[in-house]
């Protein structure tokens, strides 16, 4: 009796903590809920703030949870070239992307919520990156390859995927917003890291095969 009353708590905090809070929802709504809403950059001590912080699951099925993936591609086609978006960068500390499909035929925006990168490959690229949140920063990160991807449609459906090449490298730029990682903060992790460069080709390895 007592395991089932642990779950009914942990379930209800669940629901909770998908709930919109009343300052999330003004957000989201404020203005012309068909335009962008602004894009927060690290000069700014408050946003930078809350592109520090960590973001929850959000409820698919939540009207102003649609109303901020319309807002949020909104805001990534006002940019000059961008290619990927996070919720936290126009203020909403929520699972929600928005990643360019540069893997798929028309190269289409598409939306992510509550996304997971259940498996990174061992093996990594090595390209640049910018930011829309970070003016004037651009350097070069290690990336996985590949990644397996999890997450949900505004429907609450469930989709799993292999994803690689440099929409990979997007999907974990988007997604590392989500737990407050800047590539800004990250390039002085990574500076006493060292690395193996390899040919992942080498013609010795496909000889016999």
């Amino acid at each position: 009796m007592k395991k089932i009353f642990i779950l009914f708590v942990l379930f209800i905090g669940f629901i909770n903590a998908q709930k919109l809070t009343k300052s999330e929802i003004a957000l989201i709504n404020q203005g012309d809920i068909n335009t962008a809403l602004q894009i927060y950059q690290t000069t700014d001590s408050h946003q930078h703030t809350t592109l520090l912080n960590l973001s929850t699951e959000i409820d698919p099925k939540d009207p102003n949870t649609a109303t901020l993936v319309k807002r949020m591609k909104e805001s990534l086609l006002s940019t000059d070239g961008g290619v990927g978006i996070a919720a936290p960068q126009v203020g909403i500390n929520r699972k929600v992307i928005w990643v360019q499909r540069f893997d798929k035929e028309g190269e289409p925006l598409e939306y992510f919520l509550n996304p997971v990168i259940t498996w990174r490959s061992e093996l990594q690229n090595l390209g640049p990156e910018g930011d829309l949140s970070i003016p004037e920063f651009r350097d070069e990160f290690y990336r996985s390859k590949v990644i397996q991807l999890e997450y949900v449609d505004l429907k609450g459906q469930k989709f799993s995927e292999m994803v690689e090449g440099f929409t990979a490298v997007i999907f974990q730029h988007e997604i590392d917003h989500l737990f407050g990682i800047l590539i800004s903060d990250k390039k002085k992790k990574e500076e006493n890291d060292s690395y193996l460069k390899v040919d992942a080709f080498k013609k010795s390895d496909s000889v016999g095969r």
